[in-house]
């Protein structure tokens, strides 16, 4: 085995995490604290932002840059990279785990979902890796890149046209960059989480779909008692950048069905096609009204 192949130590690294105010990246920034990383911590949120930091120092965990930023916004990565490479030196470890969600049927789906997805979901990690990687080729001392993405970068999940245009666009940077930077040491992880219960799940909003329903409550509930915790999550992910694998899975139904994908595509779409309709009988009336109105 290579030695840069072995397992990726994260004690004494410099770490990048956005979106570490909440959900995955908050749990993602106090798990790596815990190996001894030096945390830089960025979120579009400046006081939860700065609780997070607070919370790590505490644990005894040490923080260096922390800065509310969007990551949409290129000229503001661009500083926050340039600031944090000028004070830090070169990153050894850049965490992309900002993103936002808006789901929706095609009809109902407005362009400024679309647009937000891409925007913040694709764009943003890429303004992440403009910013950062060229320092950490630069230094010529290896890393890791770990974008993530999503179970709706790797499968068709209902309703998430908008949110898979930005996901399976991460999924395509990572898998360009996993080979194109391995010659600089730098491994690339993406990890594709499936259910994770953070309190987005429970004020979702989804364009044309009433999620105040009993049906949809009741799917709501599946989905929740499938889910993972963001602590558990976090485990998951470190655990994929220490090993370097490029898939991390946070749960095991995404990874069968990631298999089954591949191995048995006849039995991808069945189950596709079930979860479809399981989902579509929970649109409110007035949507499959208007539907009705336009067949």
């Amino acid at each position: 085995m290579p030695p840069w192949r072995r397992t990726f130590d994260l004690a004494g690294r410099d770490v990048l995490v956005t979106g570490a105010a909440s959900g995955i990246g908050r749990a993602v920034a106090l798990r790596v604290a815990r190996d001894g990383a030096r945390l830089h911590l960025t979120d579009l949120r400046e006081e939860p932002l700065r609780a997070v930091a607070a919370e790590v120092r505490a644990a005894g965990g040490e923080v260096g840059l922390v800065r509310a930023a969007d990551v949409s916004d290129r000229t503001a990565v661009l500083a926050l990279g340039a600031d944090l490479t000028a004070a830090h030196g070169p990153m050894d470890v850049v965490m992309n785990v900002a993103g936002i969600s808006a789901w929706g049927t095609v009809r109902s789906l407005e362009h400024h979902h679309w647009r937000s997805m891409v925007d913040v979901n694709l764009m943003g990690p890429i303004h992440v890796i403009e910013a950062l990687l060229p320092p950490m080729v630069d230094a010529g001392r290896g890393g890791a890149l770990v974008n993530v993405s999503s179970a709706a970068g790797i499968i068709a999940m209902p309703w998430h046209a908008a949110y898979s245009a930005s996901k399976f666009g991460l999924r395509g940077v990572s898998e360009v960059l996993r080979f194109d930077l391995a010659k600089h040491r730098i491994r690339v992880s993406l990890v594709c989480p499936g259910g994770v219960a953070t309190p987005l799940t429970e004020t979702v909003q989804i364009a044309g779909v009433d999620t105040t329903t009993p049906r949809f409550r009741r799917l709501l509930g599946r989905f929740r008692s499938h889910a993972v915790t963001p602590e558990q999550a976090a485990e998951s992910i470190v655990a994929g950048v220490r090993k370097g694998r490029f898939w991390v899975y946070t749960s095991t139904d995404i990874r069968l069905l990631h298999l089954l994908q591949r191995l048995f595509p006849p039995g991808y779409r069945l189950a596709m096609t079930v979860f479809h309709r399981a989902a579509n009988a929970a649109l409110p009336e007035v949507e499959r009204a208007r539907r009705a109105e336009v067949a």
